[in-house]
């Protein structure tokens, strides 16, 4: 049964870090694409943080967050991570861990993060 599990989300200040953790079950994570999403408001669509590819560990980020964030996975804990950096109050939201495994999509259940003074 295939499982993606978030946690590592919290409040923070303006400026500070959170590493968020994707502990994925049911699949290899390094066989597969993973990828981070954040919906930032009610209503809103989630849009595309980071991803990571399979092959090589290729990995692209979205506009805002590049330079500040790094997607990382530890092949011996089947985890995905989100090393968040210089956090802005912009980047507060709901983040998600995403991965499409034998022609299914599959989402995890969320960890807020809020970036508040």
């Amino acid at each position: 049964q295939v499982q993606l599990v978030e946690s590592g989300g919290g409040l923070v200040q303006p400026g500070g870090s959170l590493r968020l953790s994707c502990a994925v079950s049911g699949f290899t994570a390094s066989s597969y694409a993973m990828s981070w999403y954040r919906r930032q408001a009610p209503g809103k669509e989630r849009e595309l943080v980071a991803i990571m590819s399979s092959v090589g560990g290729r990995r692209n980020y979205a506009d805002s967050v590049k330079g500040r964030f790094t997607i990382s996975r530890d092949n011996a804990k089947n985890t995905v991570y989100l090393q968040m950096n210089s956090l802005k109050p912009e980047d507060t939201a709901v983040y998600y861990c995403r991965a499409f495994v034998g022609g299914t999509e599959y989402w995890g259940q969320g960890t807020q993060v809020t970036v508040s003074s």
